[in-house]
């Protein structure tokens, strides 16, 4: 199965939305999103992964701010408060949930 960037936001810019999920498959899914102006999401109830598409801008994650370019991958753990900011107009994200509600327990190293 293959889902190219360029279908992705192509249904995505069709669909009138900011994000649209793509793929699912058990406790996997894909989403693509494109927030115009302001990030306004919530903690979601999942880990999560993005990996950037296009744009720069800064990554909030509970109180800290990480810069951010095209091909990052930022990692949030389920129910931290994160958001993206100051992101250039061109900004688009795959967006990868997973694993079981309020996150998979990780052994301690």
């Amino acid at each position: 199965m293959q889902i190219t960037t360029k279908e992705a936001l192509n249904s995505l810019q069709n669909s009138g939305g900011l994000f649209l999920e793509v793929f699912r498959h058990g406790t996997l899914s894909a989403e693509i999103y494109a927030p115009k102006e302001k990030d306004n999401q919530q903690a979601h109830d999942k880990d999560e992964v993005y990996i950037v598409i296009a744009g720069t801008g800064n990554f909030y994650l509970d109180g800290k701010y990480f810069p951010f370019q095209a091909g990052d991958f930022l990692f949030v753990p389920a129910g931290a408060e994160h958001r993206f900011e100051d992101f250039t107009p061109d900004f688009s994200t795959w967006v990868i949930f997973y694993g079981p509600p309020n996150g998979e327990e990780v052994a301690a190293e």
